[in-house]
């Protein structure tokens, strides 16, 4: 029971220190930046998530009908977006999610007697990778999105053909 009121008297001394607390805060200032711009991020690749789905589903539903026309070639050139964008939402939640543990580590790391800086280190170069990762998908994405209605139309029959799916189909 000693021991419990000793380390709880122990927690108390080294979390009393407004001085301490005040560093803490201002180290953790860089990685809750970086998470407000994570989330500005997540809100841009969400919007363009949500108009693919949309956008593939339109189509579907026009191909269903037999209305689709050369819309319904572009359909995998479509869903490779898809795939890219919803990769690229998911690696930036994961960097977002680091970057909360990582500002609990930092003020966790005040108060424990072992260091644990090295946690926090590779949890920033985790965080530096899933973003990298993030990134170059929504690169993919956009560059596909930019391309030509013909260049789309190609890029999906090359995916077709890769994927064995266009084997039967005549080359148009």
């Amino acid at each position: 029971m000693m021991d419990t009121f000793s380390l709880a008297v122990d927690l108390i001394e080294r979390t009393s220190s407004t001085t301490r607390v005040q560093a803490i805060v201002q180290l953790s200032l860089a990685p809750v930046f970086l998470l407000a711009a994570i989330g500005a991020m997540l809100n841009v690749m969400n919007a363009r998530l949500t108009w693919l789905i949309d956008r593939i589903e339109f189509v579907e539903r026009r191909t269903e009908k037999g209305l689709a026309g050369r819309e319904a070639e572009e359909l995998p050139a479509l869903r490779q977006r898809q795939h890219y964008a919803q990769l690229a939402v998911s690696l930036s939640t994961a960097a977002a999610l680091v970057i909360c543990a990582i500002v609990a580590l930092l003020f966790i790391s005040a108060f424990i007697r072992p260091q644990i800086g090295t946690a926090v280190a590779t949890a920033w170069i985790g965080t530096m990778v899933f973003l990298f990762g993030a990134l170059t998908l929504f690169l993919m994405e956009t560059r596909l999105a930019t391309a030509s209605a013909r260049d789309r139309r190609k890029r999906s029959r090359q995916i077709l053909e890769r994927s064995g799916e266009g084997s039967e189909e005549p080359d148009a």
